[in-house]
């Protein structure tokens, strides 16, 4: 006769383990306790089924840490459906996704405010979800057929409508395929069945899982009333008095509580969860922390319990919080810092550390920090596919399906270290890639045409073979797919794109395009596209790369990692359920983060998921809640979340919040226990600063650089002086080492390039109006911005924006125009000008381009400068130099063609905000003022003491100059004293 685990009992089994135990350590130790005097066959036979592969692997390493044994039979409870030959086959996720977008874009193109087209595959992740949940809580269509929406709500009437149209393809017959989630469900149901009507002799326990889903907990129940059959449910908080777990029992009143799920399991069951036994008998790390953690997490309803319950637990505060460190950082990569930190420090004592975290962002970052100590731990999770390099090289490429595309995506494209990726093909194409990068900068425009390509290969500095190389390129861009085409069609002609542009020119095959893990898992999804492309239908090319965008975002690749060591990991919050490590950090404990706020679902209000029995979004949060509650209670623990993020604040997790809170409620012991958790946070966050900073006496001081007047230029350009004050050393960077900043890749709409057009509008307009203003000179006006930006501005949105306000022009520029044709006329536009400084230690030229010189037959001569923004009087007399500098040119012959016997105006034209004029001094003595202060200056650095200092005067402290970066600015700050550094 068989051995019996468990005696004979009168109603289903269920045992509990407390948050904070080593789960795997704790299960094995329960079952060592019932077997001591069991044969090795008969503890072969017993059956232990877990959720997750990660906790079958750990209860493993478990076992064979054992020495010689015959372990139990462990297995997965996906492993059911591999041993289930009579499911359905199984019906592929990418198939039933396609299948789904292509019935929502039927819908939106007959509904447009439904959504946006290019979101079609992301909406059929909402309705997959949806399925999902209806297959594993058991819920029917027909169920949702009888549901109402309120006659005012036209969305959900739409989606209601929407999803008894869709049925008759969700809901197939029992013998055909069927989804993952469906096949697991009836694999469960099945083995269920089975083992009610011939229960198994030998044992079978289900641990780990918490009951949360419709399927699996029915599946446990079965097990759990088996003669032979148990369930452990991990995270039993046994601090919860009888009230608090009768209303967690009752529907989703509270389903964001930590013990909900298990609350719903046991009350179906019968069995009051305050009953349940301790699997193990094994005690908490810390049983006052849990105690305190417990009440914390009380439901919001009966938090004024805190008032009766907290003030028992001031005299174990201490203890609660011995291990407990709460770590606020400024920023995500301070904390991802200090959690490197802290597991090397773990580390280098021989012991065991995880971070636990649901925020893969901030996983990667600690990965980066630990690679400085030569760390790589064991992460658990992976990367999506669409942030691979084969990802980024397949999104990169899809845009050229649609055409020629902006130079900025094609050299991001051609530098992508797939292209080109045959040995022997790299350094030919990057040679040429540089040259096309170096004529886009100083000639290309918005888009990057091939034919454009082709005609630099005649270029003198063009390198050897570019003419090949650029029909090589031509020939990579496909015939551009207009209108809805088939899947099939998009994916056929950007496969052989992406593998034409991998290989390089002139060779076959596909380069390393689908090397490694992440080329492999790119070309698997690409051959499960292409098998399934029949069930998308047409579609066009924006909302084909949106599609894959999408899809790859849906793969997860592991990141192999080179000999991982073992003693550090990084979990997810479901990898973490059943394990356990020394220090366990508990990172990005920010609200949107760890919980995850529920996305909100486009198909089924609340209202409706409730009343056809589908869970409410706040059971995700109560999932977290527990594995939170779970990881919290092991022997040292740090909290760890970052203050800000980005720009904005951040917000602290609700059960952060809550255990502050209510620490800071208990009197002076509490809000003591809370500081010493924080102190010994900041003296964490302190070492990773220090490390992060590095030696303060190397940091770069704020640059002051002094030259001998030899070095000093020449000739400066009128609009460079205002730089000098402001900048000094912005100038010393491009005029004296000759300095330049790249000029951008692709045009772009930007400030200068409007200003350009501007000027470019108002110098024809004023050269066709030079013999005085027509009676329509409004509409000449509005005729000449017309004629000028439809001919020059590229970019067909700012086009219309910028005719839009030129035009409202009309009237205020006509009018002021007027105005200064009574001071003088017309002269000369973008005049060239230059005139030696006297009486500083070297030569020295001022040069100049005036905008507009105005002049009259009495050498009266008006100077005109165009603005977009214009800036205030005070500023523009302490600063603005360039109009009064001109002025004294041009009565010193400094403009050649320019006869001037006084100035008469010197005056700002604004172009922004209805138009602006701003009038500067402009009589003999204040120009020869601001001439003799450009003297002194000049003297000043030519004598070889003044310093070119960084950001001298600058306008605000949030304006960027072209070589901040050269200047290393951030290692001082603009209040920064000046130690000036004389050159040789």
């Amino acid at each position: 006769m068989a051995e019996r685990l468990f005696p004979a009992a009168d109603g289903p089994r269920v045992f509990g383990l407390p948050p904070g135990v080593d789960f795997g350590a704790e299960l094995l130790a329960g079952l060592d306790a019932r077997i001591a005097d069991w044969s090795p066959e008969a503890v072969a036979r017993i059956e232990v089924v877990v959720n997750t592969a990660r906790a079958r692997r750990r209860l493993l390493a478990l076992a064979e840490d054992r020495g010689v044994w015959f372990p139990p039979r462990i297995r997965v409870l996906s492993d059911m459906v591999r041993d289930d030959p009579a499911l359905p086959p199984l019906l592929p996720p990418i198939r039933r996704r396609l299948e789904l977008a292509r019935l929502v874009r039927a819908l939106l193109a007959e509904v447009p405010e439904a959504g946006a087209r290019a979101s079609a595959y992301a909406m059929a992740d909402g309705l997959a979800t949806i399925l999902a949940e209806m297959q594993i809580e058991g819920v029917s269509f027909q169920r949702l057929a009888t549901l109402d929406a309120p006659e005012d709500a036209g969305h959900w009437q739409r989606s209601l409508r929407f999803l008894t149209l869709i049925r008759p393809v969700l809901e197939a017959p029992e013998g055909d395929a069927a989804d993952p989630d469906r096949r697991l469900a009836l694999a469960m149901a099945r083995r269920a069945a089975a083992w009610i009507d011939a229960p198994p002799v030998h044992p079978v326990i289900v641990a780990g899982s918490t009951g949360s889903r419709g399927a699996t907990a029915r599946f446990m129940a079965a097990v759990a009333a088996l003669p032979q059959g148990a369930v452990v449910l991990p995270g039993l908080d046994a601090e919860l008095p009888a009230e608090v777990w009768a209303e967690l029992a009752e529907g989703d009143a509270a389903a964001d509580h930590p013990q909900a799920g298990l609350a719903r399991f046991s009350a179906g069951l019968g069995i009051a969860p305050g009953a349940v036994e301790n699997w193990s008998g094994g005690a908490p790390p810390s049983t006052a922390r849990n105690a305190l953690v417990s009440l914390a997490m009380r439901p919001a309803p009966v938090t004024d319990q805190w008032l009766r319950d907290g003030p028992a637990l001031v005299p174990s505060l201490d203890a609660a919080t011995e291990g407990l460190t709460l770590m606020e950082a400024r920023d995500p990569r301070e904390e991802a810092g200090a959690i490197a930190l802290a597991l090397r420090r773990v580390l280098a004592q021989g012991q065991r550390a995880a971070l636990v975290t649901p925020d893969r962002t901030l996983a990667r970052q600690v990965r980066a920090m630990l690679d400085r100590w030569g760390i790589e731990p064991d992460d658990s999770a992976g990367r999506p596919l669409d942030l691979t390099p084969p990802g980024g090289f397949l999104r990169l490429s899809a845009a050229l399906l649609s055409g020629p595309v902006d130079p900025v995506t094609l050299i991001a494209l051609l530098k992508h270290p797939l292209t080109a990726s045959t040995e022997g093909a790299r350094g030919r194409h990057m040679h040429c890639t540089g040259f096309l990068e170096r004529r886009f900068r100083s000639d290309g425009g918005p888009v990057a045409h091939p034919g454009r390509i082709a005609e630099w290969a005649g270029h003198a500095g063009a390198p050897p073979g570019f003419a090949d190389w650029a029909a090589w390129l031509a020939a990579c861009h496909p015939a551009p797919l207009k209108g809805a085409q088939p899947l099939g069609a998009f994916l056929t002609a950007h496969l052989a794109l992406a593998e034409k542009l991998a290989a390089g020119p002139g060779q076959m095959g596909s380069g390393t395009l689908w090397e490694e893990r992440p080329g492999q898992a790119a070309r698997l999804l690409a051959d499960q596209l292409t098998a399934h492309a029949e069930a998308a239908g047409e579609m066009p090319v924006a909302e084909y790369r949106a599609l894959l965008r999408s899809a790859m975002a849906g793969v997860d690749v592991p990141e192999p990692a080179y000999l991982p060591d073992p003693r550090v990991a990084i979990w997810g919050t479901l990898e973490a359920r059943t394990q356990s490590a020394d220090l366990i950090i508990l990172g990005g404990l920010n609200e949107g983060t760890w919980p995850r706020l529920p996305r909100p679902d486009p198909w089924l209000s609340r209202t409706m998921r409730a009343a056809a029995g589908m869970p409410q979004p706040e059971r995700q949060i109560g999932l977290s809640a527990h594995d939170f509650q779970q990881a919290i209670g092991g022997p040292q623990v740090i909290l760890s979340r970052a203050i800000r993020d980005g720009e904005a604040p951040t917000v602290p997790a609700r059960w952060l919040l809550r255990l502050t809170n209510l620490m800071t409620g208990l009197g002076p012991e509490g809000a003591a226990a809370l500081q010493a958790m924080r102190r010994r946070g900041d003296d964490l966050l302190a070492v990773a600063r220090r490390l992060d900073d590095g030696d303060p006496s190397i940091r770069a001081r704020r640059p002051a650089p002094v030259v001998p007047a030899s070095m000093f230029p020449a000739q400066l350009p009128v609009t460079t002086i205002e730089r000098l004050v402001r900048d000094p050393y912005a100038v010393y960077a491009r005029h004296i080492l000759r300095l330049r900043k790249l000029d951008p890749l692709a045009r772009v709409p930007d400030h200068m390039e409007r200003g350009i057009r501007i000027h470019a509008v108002l110098e024809k307009f004023v050269t066709r109006t030079a013999q005085g203003l027509p009676a329509d000179a409004e509409a000449l006006f509005r005729q000449t911005v017309e004629e000028v930006l439809e001919a020059t501005v590229p970019w067909p949105a700012a086009r219309r924006i910028w005719i839009a306000r030129l035009q409202a022009l009309a009237a205020w520029f006509v009018q002021t125009e007027a105005d200064r044709r009574r001071i003088a006329l017309p002269h000369s536009m973008e005049a060239q000008g230059s005139l030696t400084l006297d009486g500083v230690p070297c030569d020295f030229t001022l040069t100049a381009r005036a905008d507009r010189i105005d002049t009259d037959g009495a050498g009266a001569v008006a100077i005109y400068d165009y603005k977009g923004g214009l800036p205030g009087k005070e500023e523009a007399r302490l600063f603005h130099k360039q109009l009064p500098l001109e002025g004294w040119m041009a009565l010193n012959g400094g403009f050649p063609d320019v006869q001037a016997s006084h100035v008469a105006a010197l005056t700002l034209i604004g172009t922004s905000s209805g138009g602006k004029l701003l009038e500067l001094d402009c009589d003999a003595d204040s120009l020869a003022q601001t001439w003799d202060g450009l003297r002194r200056l000049i003297a000043a650095y030519q004598a070889g003491g003044q310093p070119f200092r960084a950001r001298a005067r600058i306008r605000k402290r949030t304006d960027a100059g072209d070589y901040d970066q050269l200047a290393r600015l951030g290692e001082w700050q603009d209040g920064d004293p000046v130690e000036p550094e004389v050159l040789e």
